[in-house]
Formats: C-alpha cells, sequence, structure tokens
C-alpha cells in the first residue's frame, strides 16, 4: 500500500484509536472528593497563634465514602523570612466514618519561630480521593501578641463567705443550694482598645460550652455578668470590680445573683430563666468568655460546680 491511500488509513486509524481512548476517559466517572465546611483556624477564626499557648481549629467534613484521617500542616512560605527552618504536621484518625466535627485544641510548639505561615487542612478518604484546603495563620511569640488576654483573678463567693478561688474549691465537694447568694470576681490581663466580657452559668447536660461570644446560645446560657470596655491605648486589667485609685471608693461592683432566681443579670434587662435552662440540679460551668473586638483576639475559661435544687 503506498502513496496517498496508505497515507489515508494511517490517519483514520489514528483519529480511531484516539477517540475510542478519549470515549474510554470520558466514560470513567471524576472520583467523589470529601466536603469541608465551617472552618475555623484559631479562636474567633482569627488565624493567629501564640507560641507555647493553645491554638483551636474547628471544622466539619463529610467524606465522599468513608473517612481515613484528618491532617493539618504548618508550612514555612516561599518569600518570608523565618530565624530557622520548621514546620509541624498532626494527623487525626477518624477511619471508617462518614462524617465528623473536627474540634481540636492543641498548643503551637514552643520552638515555632514567628511569622506567616501556610496553614493546610488535608483529609484523607479510604477511596483514595483527598480535599485539600489552604489557610493561613500568623505565629506570633507572646510579648509582640497584639493583645494576651488570661484570666488573673477568678473567684466566686456564696453568701459572702469564699467558695472558690483561682483554680480550688475553699470545701472540696461543696455544692451551690437553691437561695444561695453568690457573687464572682473576674479580672481579664493584658488588654487594651475594645473587648467584651460574659460570665456565664450553663447546665452541662446541654452541651453547650462556648469558646467565643458568637457561639453563646442565650437560650440556653444563665448570664451572671457582661460588660464592655472601650478605647483602652494600653494594656490593662479588665475587671468587673473597680475601684478608684486615689479614694478607693467602689467604681463598679461584682453584682449578686440567687441561685433559683427567674431572671439573670443579662443587659439591658435580665433574661428569664426557663425553658431549657431551668434550674434543676445536677453539675453546672460557671466560665468567662471574652473577646477583644479590635483585634479578634480572645479568651475563655470554665470550671465545673455542682447545683443542688430544692
Amino acid at each position: 500500500m503506498r502513496g496517498p491511500f496508505r497515507n489515508l488509513v494511517i490517519i483514520s486509524l489514528t483519529i480511531a484509536l484516539f477517540s475510542a481512548c478519549k470515549k474510554e476517559k470520558q466514560s470513567e466517572p471524576d472520583k467523589p472528593v470529601p466536603d469541608i465546611t465551617n472552618i475555623e483556624v484559631g479562636l474567633n477564626n482569627n488565624e493567629i497563634g501564640v507560641i507555647g499557648k493553645d491554638f483551636h481549629f474547628n471544622a466539619e467534613v463529610l467524606a465522599a465514602t468513608k473517612l481515613e484521617n484528618i491532617q493539618i500542616k504548618i508550612l514555612q512560605r516561599q518569600g518570608e523570612n523565618y530565624t530557622k527552618t520548621w514546620q509541624h504536621e498532626i494527623t487525626w484518625e477518624y477511619k471508617d466514618a462518614k462524617n465528623a466535627t473536627v474540634h481540636k485544641h492543641f498548643n503551637i510548639p514552643d520552638n515555632a519561630p514567628e511569622g506567616k505561615y501556610d496553614f493546610l487542612i488535608v483529609i484523607n478518604d479510604q477511596s483514595g480521593s483527598k480535599l485539600e484546603i489552604k489557610k493561613s495563620i500568623t505565629i506570633y511569640m507572646a510579648a509582640n501578641v497584639p493583645v494576651n488576654p488570661a484570666a488573673s483573678i477568678f473567684n466566686i463567693f456564696a453568701n459572702d463567705a469564699r467558695f472558690y478561688r483561682n483554680g480550688k474549691f475553699t470545701v472540696e465537694g461543696s455544692k451551690l443550694k437553691t437561695g444561695d447568694v453568690i457573687k464572682s470576681q473576674v479580672t481579664i490581663t493584658d488588654v487594651k482598645d475594645d473587648g467584651k466580657m460574659y460570665v456565664l452559668l450553663i447546665n452541662k447536660k446541654l452541651n453547650h460550652r462556648p469558646e467565643s461570644i458568637e457561639k453563646i446560645d442565650f437560650s440556653k446560657v444563665i448570664v451572671y455578668d457582661v460588660l464592655e470596655h472601650k478605647g483602652w491605648v494600653k494594656s490593662e486589667y479588665f475587671s468587673n470590680s473597680t475601684v478608684d485609685p486615689v479614694t478607693f471608693q467602689p467604681i463598679r461592683v461584682f453584682p449578686s445573683f440567687t441561685i433559683g432566681g427567674t431572671t439573670d443579670n443579662n443587659t439591658p434587662i435580665g433574661n428569664a430563666i426557663n425553658g431549657v435552662k431551668a434550674w434543676e440540679s445536677g453539675t453546672y460551668y460557671f466560665g468567662v468568655v471574652y473577646k477583644n473586638t479590635t483585634h479578634n483576639i480572645g479568651f475563655y475559661h470554665y470550671i465545673e460546680v455542682s447545683i443542688e435544687v430544692n
């Protein structure tokens, strides 16, 4: 076979072969990949980490078939300057789960250098498919973070007697009871500009322990106290009990609250204590949730308190 006819046959065979391969490729369905929503990198999704301190990560994950594991990788970026080479990786096993709420806390390692990083989220499916999402994170030394809120005073008084002080109950196993009048002094350190604080009491059975102000479900919480600071130009202590530094006269006294009362201390008016948060005997969370609204940096702290309702 020679000449133009031979060339025509070769071209025809090539086209046929290409078409067959194309059809075969098109007939192979794409592998489904996992899905991820409600990503929070850092408390309040602020994408800030502090060396040696707790870091918050949250996401809702849906498998393509079944999950294998979920990874996060903190990776240095090209073009950024760091004092040393460093990276960090964590893997959490979720084998055979169809979906998962990934709510994790871990410390930023002490050997991490400051800087801007890629925060890579990797969802590995048992089908072999994966999903990778890239976010950002800025890591600070504690001395360099814009504000670094922490509780320096966290006290509870019951009927004017000390009930709890900075990590220890006055009498272990003691309970609050119907009719007890409680007062709580809460002081947050190292804050400036604008911020807001809630002090909360929450029945543990409601499975609600908000870590940020935005996550507070007021249908489930009893508000003991709420207050704000605005326009502070330097770092100060933020407390729900303050006195005049010259006269030593009270400026604000921490409020009273009666166990078994009908309304809480939310402002501008108290919320009714009814529905799912109606009083009952059991274990309650008592804690503070603070947000610096200027710098989008938050803090929370909870203890467990037993309450006996008559």
